[in-house]
């Protein structure tokens, strides 16, 4: 704790001095391992969330970078300042002053050589930084340089090896725990394992960054990475461990969480996670409940779009105050009110149409009716709500195995709520009683509706704001 302040007074000493004649003789006589130093500890109070310190790593940088490139080959005798060098190249540092530093140090072979690999990392040229620094074991190297070279490794290889990028980036959690080094580990383990499908390790790296870095200034990456690795992950994850991790959080944090998960699952058409996440979106916390809140109003209505009348569904959209939403939400306001109005006007239409050329023989009719019974396979059934339509799988909508198509597989309704996938077609049911292929054109506008939701997000772009 005492040294800590010691560098604390150091840093506001330093900071005062700025923009005075006498900063380049305060700078001359601080050795670069003690700005160095004063910059980590600048960081670690950013990744606890002190926002305010941001203007001072700025200034921190700015400092190390002049008194780095006027150090010469006698500074860089003393290998605390030659690692001081690196941290502070991997820490954000300028490349063109880290190469002309290095060219100037007499050290051994694989301080250099750690050296060009942060240069070609900072130039962007990952391939050369990972030939480079592929050979050298971040736990082999002194602490205060492992802990950075593991996550520069792990960031490196998060493509093309993710398994290998975790266990670095769990070795550079490891080398230097509380710092701004893990909350940036934490953050890319989060994303690295939704993609490679990992739940447990997703569960694990997003509980842990919740619970310690929650109002780091780099937390909207994490919630970037979070609510895309709910969707991808929704049919890994149960709500009940969603609901653990956003627990931990601020009202106001934990409700833009769900807002987002609700959005983009109503989109691509999850809509028992879109419904849940409306729900706690709505709910709120400790009473502070979110009814009015334009974003639960239509992400709700969009989740219950194919399970629950239409007529209820347009009337809540038609009261939506669409002032209050972003752009991107009132195109998305748009197609969900030109969706549900053509739920039923096709099958009005086509019930109409049907009744006049429906005049074969009752003998017909029965053979015909016995022949789709006798090979469900060849009868017109309607398709599983959600999938493309394939005339060869198609399968009865309470199918609980239904054929996955390429681009849908992720969309398609639960089989866990079959009862409510059915409720659409029933609302018809004041017409006379049909054969199955009869429920063709409600169907057709279930799959249209689908359809026009798949292609909603392109609307939409990005996250919402």
């Amino acid at each position: 704790m005492k040294g800590r302040s010691v560098i604390g007074g150091m840093i506001a000493l330093l900071l005062l001095a700025a923009g005075s004649p006498s900063v380049a003789s305060a700078q001359e006589a601080l050795q670069p391992y003690q700005l160095v130093r004063s910059l980590q500890l600048i960081q670690d109070r950013i990744a606890g969330g002190d926002h305010a310190a941001l203007p001072m790593q700025a200034k921190l940088l700015e400092m190390i970078d002049a008194r780095m490139r006027d150090a010469n080959a006698e500074d860089f005798k003393e290998p605390k300042n030659f690692r001081a060098l690196l941290v502070y190249g991997m820490s954000g540092g300028n490349p063109v002053t880290v190469a002309a530093a290095a060219s100037r140090a007499m050290t051994d072979p694989q301080s250099l050589a750690i050296a060009k690999g942060v240069v070609a990392y900072l130039n962007g040229r990952p391939a050369e930084a990972i030939e480079t620094l592929k050979p050298i074991d971040p736990m082999s190297v002194p602490a205060d340089i492992g802990a950075f070279l593991a996550l520069v490794k792990g960031s490196l290889l998060a493509s093309d090896d993710p398994v290998q990028a975790l266990t670095l980036l769990d070795e550079a959690r490891l080398l230097s725990p509380g710092t701004l080094v893990e909350e940036a580990a934490l953050r890319r383990s989060v994303g690295i394992a939704a993609a490679q499908g990992d739940a447990i390790r997703f569960v694990l790296a997003s509980t842990q960054y919740v619970a310690s870095y929650l109002y780091s200034p780099y937390a909207s990456q994490f919630a970037d990475a979070f609510v895309s690795g709910v969707i991808t992950l929704h049919m890994a994850i149960s709500q009940d461990k969603i609901a653990d991790i956003t627990s931990m959080m601020d009202p106001e944090r934990e409700k833009v969480i769900y807002l987002r998960i609700a959005r983009y699952a109503a989109i691509d058409g999850m809509t028992e996670l879109s419904a849940f996440a409306s729900a706690k979106a709505e709910l709120g916390r400790d009473g502070n409940g979110n009814q009015d809140d334009p974003r639960t109003q239509l992400y709700s209505s969009l989740s219950t779009m194919t399970s629950a009348n239409v007529d209820e569904v347009l009337a809540k959209l038609g009261k939506i105050d669409r002032r209050k939403l972003s752009q991107g939400d009132r195109d998305l306001l748009d197609a969900a009110q030109a969706v549900a109005g053509e739920v039923m006007a096709p099958v009005k239409a086509a019930a109409n149409a049907e009744a006049a050329p429906k005049t074969p023989a009752k003998d017909d009719e029965a053979k015909s009716a016995a022949e789709a019974s006798a090979n469900p396979a060849n009868a017109d059934l309607p398709p599983v709500e959600g999938a493309m339509p394939d005339p060869v799988a198609a399968a009865p909508a309470a199918s609980p195995s239904p054929a996955p198509q390429p681009a849908q597989a992720s969309a398609e309704t639960p089989a866990s709520a079959p009862a409510k996938a059915d409720a659409a077609p029933v609302v018809q049911a004041s017409a006379p009683a049909r054969t199955a292929d009869a429920q063709d054109p409600i169907d057709a506008a279930v799959t249209s509706t689908r359809h026009q939701l798949d292609q909603i997000d392109q609307l939409l772009g990005a996250a919402p704001k």
